[in-house]
């Protein structure tokens, strides 16, 4: 996604430098600082991508060895390019050939780089791959691999969406701090000031959490999945609580509204959150080495998009 997304930004910011001059020039001052805003971000986006997908392809550990002919052949590729352009600008003379020149360039330049990005066949189980195949498993009890997902996966994916073989349920936080859940188990005011008390006790919900290694509330009003770590939780563990998270928003989709009262609401979600609990532990230990056998690498952790929160659970 990033990868792609930094050439969108890059062609984006030469579209604006070409524009520039046809401009009044405080409008022109504004359009190259967006441009140059334009051109960071893809610095950004670029160099964050290109990490990961060293990281990929390095499967022998030849880090060093991989960046260093990466280096190479951007060297020769961008002297290419400077030649192609110099034979090009040379038979440019009208602004017409020069935008219909710069187009039909940018469109080549995109498209390559979609095709290539298509291409990229990734092996750990990030947010969407993991919606893919979780949801394969649990319904069909087939195991899709990293080609077979490739071929599924949007390029572009909202963060956090929880969605059933494409059909959208919902979201998900994971790794957020303990006081996130339990703002969502408030439902009112008191009358003496502003503090909200749970309608789902925490030591409930700990309770029902005791021999695992996340605590996970489904708020079915605003269909969004909690997720809390609790201290060494692993790759696994987290997994496991995405497909709770994905599973438990299905089976609230399935029961359909449920009444407005707020006892009624959190005696049915908090029955769900079991019920769901129950079915993914059932299963979910010997679906590992079968995600093992299909290619998929399961102790790199990219459920998590940004640096997430622990706590540690004392037992008197």
């Amino acid at each position: 996604m990033y990868r792609l997304l930094a050439d969108v930004f890059n062609d984006l910011s030469i579209v604006l430098d070409c524009l520039s001059p046809a401009l009044p020039q405080a409008m022109r001052v504004v359009l190259l600082g967006l441009s140059s805003i334009l051109r960071a971000l893809c610095g950004v986006a670029a160099g964050s991508s290109k990490a990961s997908l060293s990281a990929h392809f390095a499967r022998w550990g030849n880090l060093g060895e991989l960046n260093a002919k990466d280096a190479s052949q951007e060297t020769v590729i961008s002297l290419m390019g400077m030649m192609a352009g110099s034979i090009v600008v040379a038979r440019v003379t009208s602004p017409l050939a020069t935008w219909a020149c710069l187009i039909s360039l940018l469109a080549i330049h995109l498209a390559t780089n979609r095709a290539a990005v298509r291409a990229v066949i990734m092996r750990s189980l990030n947010r969407q791959r993991a919606n893919l195949v979780i949801s394969s498993l649990l319904e069909d009890d087939t195991v899709l691999n990293p080609d077979e997902v490739s071929r599924q996966e949007a390029i572009f994916e909202r963060d956090g969406i929880l969605r059933w073989k494409g059909i959208f349920l919902g979201y998900a936080s994971i790794g957020v701090e303990l006081h996130v859940l339990l703002s969502s188990l408030t439902h009112h005011k008191s009358q003496g000031g502003g503090i909200k008390e749970p309608f789902v006790e925490l030591e409930e919900l700990a309770m029902i959490f005791q021999e695992d290694e996340y605590l996970m509330w489904y708020d079915s009003k605003q269909s969004q999945a909690y997720v809390v770590f609790k201290e060494n939780a692993s790759p696994s563990s987290q997994l496991q609580a995405w497909a709770h998270a994905l599973l438990a928003a299905r089976e609230s989709a399935k029961r359909g509204k449920i009444s407005d009262a707020s006892s009624e609401r959190t005696r049915a979600t908090l029955q769900i959150v079991r019920d769901s609990l129950k079915a993914v532990k059932s299963s979910f230990e010997r679906y590992i080495p079968r995600l093992q056998e299909a290619g998929w690498d399961l102790e790199t952790v990219a459920l998590e998009t940004r640096s997430g929160y622990r706590i540690v659970q004392e037992t008197r």
